[in-house]
């Protein structure tokens, strides 16, 4: 197996993080089976399930209600997103005193470029265990954290060591400590390209190490040979393919809404769909992004989902902007009268503004400007709902903590709310 020579990489994973923040503003949560992510009745998902209530097989992306059937003694807590993205922020600078390079792949999870700091912190095992203390005496909350010469070993690692543990695998043993592991704990593998690799008879990552790369291109393609370089233990595909430390910002902003009950109404859809184009262009004017791209997610009573994208001639982050585009895509594709249960709106393709405006026109959209961010101003220091626009004043969003917490995106801490959903618990 050949991985990068001398490297030394962390992985640290907060153990039930969402569930750890809410025992923190409630003491009397501790020890008890706690589903975070809505309430027991309500339509939505499971966002993270304490220990206890896992038991009873509650997990992450279970629907609320499954939940509740399961575990029906489990205590069920909304969620507080900014306590978690405050507390991600405490995480983060815990994690900055022991090393210059921190990407923060999700809300409660980082890796840790360690090489070259063994004269301050000794050698890898040492350093962890400093790491792993000073962080339950900064947050409370603990933490496992997984070292390895790649950040695919050691994200894997750091799961294997779980709950609050430390787990080192040592230089020129990474095939032997892979090649058991079940298929499913190699980054990137869901539960649609589990299937394809069992139907290919592999179901461990050493027998996928195994294969050829020229049969896993022609059977996957190119994320084939990404798969077949995880499993060699190189860092290679997707998140992988930058180094840490590097600065490239979201690639998507999105927000979506499910109804606690259908709705059919027109304007009650229309207005909801001013409401997450308000959010999304917040968001673009916190990154300083403009897009180009706008999506709209659009879910009917039967679960059948259609999405449909509009390019626009000049990027934008203005909320009426993308409101009267998104409106359109919506009347043109929405059956009138069909009842919906999620709506969604996103964008991508970020580009810097630019192109000509006519004369007339010059100033409105500067005026816009101005004033969507003198909105914002008053978010921050009054809440989300303090400012809105129209017929979106009277929809109300809870922030769903699964729809509404970044996904791996970005390599600071995580005080904004760019994409729909996070990556789970752990």
């Amino acid at each position: 197996m050949s991985l990068p020579s001398g490297k030394t990489y962390f992985h640290v994973d907060m153990d039930a993080f969402f569930v750890s923040v809410e025992e923190l503003f409630d003491p009397g949560l501790k020890g008890k089976a706690v589903v975070v992510g809505g309430q027991r009745d309500e339509r939505g998902v499971v966002s993270a399930a304490s220990y206890e209530a896992r038991k009873f097989g509650v997990h992450s992306a279970m629907p609320l209600r499954t939940a509740a059937k399961l575990c029906p003694q489990a205590i069920f807590v909304n969620g507080h997103p900014d306590r978690y993205r405050e507390c991600s922020k405490r995480i983060y600078e815990v994690l900055c005193r022991f090393s210059p390079l921190v990407e923060m792949a999700s809300i409660d999870e980082a890796y840790l470029d360690m090489t070259g700091t063994e004269r301050l912190y000794g050698p890898p095992l040492r350093a962890a265990h400093e790491l792993h203390q000073t962080m339950k005496r900064e947050t409370q909350m603990n933490c496992s954290i997984g070292i390895a010469g790649s950040r695919v070993v050691a994200k894997i690692t750091s799961d294997q060591a779980k709950p609050n543990g430390v787990l080192w695998v040592v230089p020129g043993t990474e095939a032997a400590f892979l090649a058991p592991l079940d298929i499913r704990k190699m980054p990137g593998v869901g539960k649609v390209t589990e299937k394809k690799l069992h139907d290919l008879g592999i179901r461990t990552i050493g027998e996928l190490a195994q294969q050829q790369d020229k049969y896993l291109h022609e059977q996957l393609g190119e994320w084939g040979l990404s798969l077949a370089a995880k499993a060699r233990g190189e860092d290679a595909g997707g998140w992988y393919d930058t180094e840490i430390g590097e600065e490239d910002g979201p690639r998507s902003i999105s927000h979506e809404h499910t109804f606690n009950q259908d709705i059919a109404e027109q304007g009650e859809l229309e207005g909801m769909l001013l409401r997450l184009c308000e959010m999304v262009g917040r968001r673009l004017r916190e990154h300083g992004l403009h897009a180009r791209t706008l999506h709209l997610k659009l879910r009917y009573s039967d679960f059948r989902t259609i999405t449909r994208a509009h390019s626009l001639p000049q990027p934008t982050q203005l909320d009426n902007e993308i409101y009267r585009e998104v409106r359109a895509l919506f009347r043109a594709n929405w059956r009138s009268g069909h009842a919906v249960r999620l709506l969604g709106v996103g964008t991508a393709n970020f580009d810097e503004p630019g192109g000509q405006i006519g004369l007339l026109d010059a100033s409105t959209p500067h005026r816009w400007e101005k004033a969507l961010n003198a909105a914002d101003r008053l978010r921050d220091k009054f809440g989300d709902g303090s400012v809105r626009l129209g017929s979106g004043m009277r929809r109300v969003i809870r922030e769903k903590t699964h729809e509404a917490l970044p996904d791996a995106q970005g390599k600071k801490p995580f005080t904004t709310k760019d994409t729909k959903e996070h990556k789970g618990e752990s």
